[in-house]
């Protein structure tokens, strides 16, 4: 037999066919007529068999609960009717909602378990229409379509719908808007028609909290924008009226605000501060379009495309979106010897402005002034040619570079001159020292390249001054004598320039009339020199050198006098002086001849320095030979002294030793022996305390043992009998119960039972008196007879009676 308890069922294969209130039909043999290949749900029934044929496919299975808020997703596999009578074809799907118990049918398939989704605060879920349908709300849907549904709580999709996202709420404030963007042509919800593409914000003012629909992008979160009462913004493709952008303009919006830029808004170089204009500054504006404007009279201005003008503070300016800021002038502040170049961009003519302070004006720009590199070198280098004479400029003391729109400016050293040329005068001037020269837009420097080093060599240093001198150069020149004996001389000159007084400036420009003077100088001196040593032999030479070569630069009077100058008319270059600093032989047989000669004379002189220093040296050799003996013989005296002093410590050290060691012996065993006595003693005092102290723990261990024995004792007697009692209730209750629930009249019928079933017996033999016993009762028979022959039919009296 198959039982199927309550809420319980199984699924038979091949069930037999069963006439309503008939049971099980057979055929003509007596078996079971079976439905071949079809299957039976039977729930909980009374316990059956399976007749031949039959098959339990699934075995006895708990009906499934579905719960709140959950569904069978289920799909008919066969036409049938429902029990309230609703019609299912093949194929359809319908959902079985929680909570209920699911009853399952042959004819349907569960396909899944459909789960509801719980919609919080500030959510939506996002549907999606699998198949044509109605939704919850009764709204129809075709296949594809997406769909909001924003009701808070748990949401149990229909049969036909899933869930595709849960979308949340952004949430706006005062400072953050949404950019969307509509993926297709919809009307959202403040009834507006969005096209395709089209954008838009949503702010606090809308909604504080908002779920984008379907057909909605969010592009990004904008945040609000924010300008002080100093600040302002140009914004590019403005949106207009109509909420569409006007491309090509711009719109200026001034602080203090703020907003939200539109979609397709876009700030042009950002968030700009208001020109605050101060006395010393100004704005040169350009017009972008045709525009009207105020001048500084208050009058009405027409400005075209193209116009340039320049405003003056003090003031605060905000450029409007037709004027373009070109540049922020500020006032140049110039000293008495500074200066700047001004170029007009109108006319082309360069001015330089020096000594007050300047602005310039809308149709002025500055000018760069570009120099020669070398005089830019020679500018930034700082050099002094009065205070360092040692050649050129140092290439790595380089200062910062020049703004060439300032003036350039030269301070012109003491007793020095400096030429400088305009090139559209055409003419040159000579600036004598100490004094400061500000170059004019056309005019240069006249640079100086002269020879140096020695022998001379042409352009080996630059400079802007010429020094009028005194000064001095040095030179060497190779000559050869009469008898061919070839020297090299080093020579120095002393030169000046002789400045006419008052300066005169034909006579000055003169100065400038040779370029390398220097050089030019000592070649000149250097042929005179040659020329006349030419004549002479060595030793001539060697002893009148500084005649013959003075009277060579110099020359003769008409007095037959060696002259005090020499006077170079072309540039007024004068040689006071020539110092001849030394001869040396170029031909390398007399400069040796020469050498051994001096080698000589200083190999004597070394020889008798050496002789009087080795006697010096044996003397004090001498002497520090006996002052170190005396001292040995005073070192070993001290030395004995001492080691007499060692031995008498020693020995007194020595007996010290022994004393104290026999004492300190002594005293240890001593101590020692004390310290066992007492160790021995303490050791018996405390093995006497273990021993007491061992047995009053095994007296407490023992009184405690006993103590537990005796609570364990108590407690289980007392357990005992608790439970004797409880068991006693226990029955009691059992007895006082099973009578109740007997009841009295049932217990009077079963104490009954018994005689009453026995007189029943009785009367069923015919008997018309009985007595019954188990002999364990004992019967009082006396009286008993009597009885019985009392109920005996008396005999008619016979003749005998």
């Amino acid at each position: 037999m198959v039982t199927v308890p309550p809420r319980h069922y199984c699924t038979v294969r091949n069930p037999a066919v069963r006439a309503p209130g008939a049971g099980v039909q057979l055929d003509a043999s007596g078996q079971a007529l079976l439905r071949h290949a079809d299957l039976e749900i039977r729930l909980s029934q009374p316990p059956f068999p399976l007749y031949p044929g039959e098959e339990i496919q699934q075995g006895i299975t708990a009906l499934q609960v579905v719960l709140p808020d959950t569904a069978l997703h289920l799909k008919a596999l066969l036409d049938f009717e429902d029990d309230q009578g609703e019609k299912f074809v093949a194929g359809d799907e319908f959902l079985f909602e929680g909570p209920g118990t699911y009853i399952p049918r042959t004819e349907v398939e569960v396909v899944e378990i459909s789960q509801a989704t719980v919609i919080r605060h500030n959510q939506a879920i996002r549907l999606r229409a699998r198949k044509e349908c109605t939704d919850r709300e009764g709204t129809r849907r075709v296949t594809g379509e997406e769909w909001l549904v924003k009701r808070v709580g748990a949401y149990l999709p229909g049969v036909f719908e899933e869930v595709v996202d849960i979308v949340d709420a952004f949430v706006l404030t005062e400072k953050r808007a949404l950019h969307l963007r509509a993926t297709k042509t919809f009307r959202d919800p403040q009834d507006t028609v969005r096209r395709t593409g089209e954008e838009w914000l949503v702010t606090l003012a809308q909604s504080e909290a908002y779920i984008p629909d379907v057909y909605e992008e969010v592009v990004g979160i904008v945040d609000i924008t924010t300008l002080s009462s100093r600040q302002y913004c140009v914004v590019c493709d403005p949106v207009g009226p109509d909420g569409k952008p006007q491309l090509g303009q711009e719109k200026v919006i001034k602080g203090e605000k703020s907003f939200f830029l539109q979609p397709g808004e876009s700030l042009k170089e950002g968030i700009q501060d208001i020109y605050i204009l101060s006395e010393d500054e100004g704005l040169l504006l350009r017009a972008l379009s045709k525009l009207e404007d105020s001048n500084e009279d208050g009058g009405e201005l027409q400005r075209k495309p193209g116009d340039r003008w320049l405003i003056r503070g003090p003031l605060e300016y905000v450029p409007p979106a037709e004027v373009e800021v070109l540049e922020r002038r500020r006032a140049t502040p110039l000293g008495e010897n500074e200066g700047i170049y001004v170029r007009d961009i109108k006319t082309g003519k360069v001015r330089a402005v020096i000594g007050h302070t300047y602005m310039l004006t809308e149709d002025e720009e500055l000018w760069e002034k570009d120099l020669p590199p070398k005089v830019e070198a020679l500018l930034s280098s700082g050099w002094d040619p009065v205070a360092d004479r040692s050649g050129a400029p140092p290439g790595g003391g380089e200062g910062p570079p020049r703004d060439k729109t300032w003036v350039v400016s030269y301070r012109v050293p003491h007793n020095a001159a400096v030429q400088v040329y305009d090139y559209r005068e055409r003419q040159a001037r000579v600036v004598l020292g100490p004094e400061l020269i500000l170059l004019g837009p056309d005019e240069q420097f006249t640079v100086l390249s002269l020879s140096g080093g020695r022998p001379k060599t042409p352009h080996s240093r630059r400079s802007l001054c010429l020094l009028l001198g005194p000064d001095f150069c040095t030179d060497i020149v190779t000559i050869e004598t009469a008898d061919h004996a070839r020297l090299q001389l080093q020579l120095a000159y002393n030169w000046h320039f002789e400045v006419p007084s008052p300066p005169d400036p034909p006579a000055l420009s003169r100065l400038f009339s040779v370029p390398d003077f220097v050089g030019d100088a000592c070649k000149a001196l250097a042929s005179r020199i040659r020329g006349a040593v030419a004549s002479v032999s060595f030793d001539d030479f060697h002893k009148n050198s500084n005649r013959i070569i003075c009277s060579a630069v110099f020359g003769f009077d008409a007095e037959l006098q060696v002259r005090s100058c020499l006077r170079f008319p072309q540039n007024g270059l004068v040689v006071s002086s020539v110092d001849i600093q030394s001869v040396e032989p170029v031909d390398q047989r007399t400069r040796d001849a020469l050498q051994r000669s001096v080698q000589l004379a200083i190999e004597i002189t070394t020889n008798s320095q050496e002789a009087a220093a080795r006697h010096e040296a044996e003397r004090l050799e001498q002497e520090a030979q006996g002052r170190l003996e005396r001292q040995k013989i005073l070192d070993q005296a001290e030395a004995e002294r001492a080691r007499k002093e060692l031995l008498e410590l020693e020995a007194l050290s020595a007996a010290v030793e022994s004393a104290g060691a026999a004492r300190a012996e002594a005293q240890s065993k001593a101590e020692a022996a004390r310290i066992a006595g007492e160790a021995a003693v303490e050791q018996a005092k405390l093995k006497a305390e273990a021993a007491a102290i061992e047995t009053e723990s095994e007296l407490a261990r023992l009184g405690q043992a006993r103590e537990q024995e005796l609570r364990f004792a108590r407690a289980q007697g007392e357990q005992e009998a608790a439970r004797a009692q409880l068991l006693a209730e226990v029955e009691v209750q059992k007895f006082q119960r099973v009578t109740e629930a007997i009841g009295p009249e049932t217990l009077r019928d079963i104490a009954l039972a018994g005689p009453e079933l026995q007189v029943k017996l009785l009367k069923g033999l015919g008997l018309q008196s009985a007595l019954i016993t188990d002999g364990s009762s004992p019967i009082n028979l006396f009286s008993t007879a009597g009885g019985l022959l009392g109920i005996l039919p008396r005999p008619p009296p016979g003749p005998h009676a």
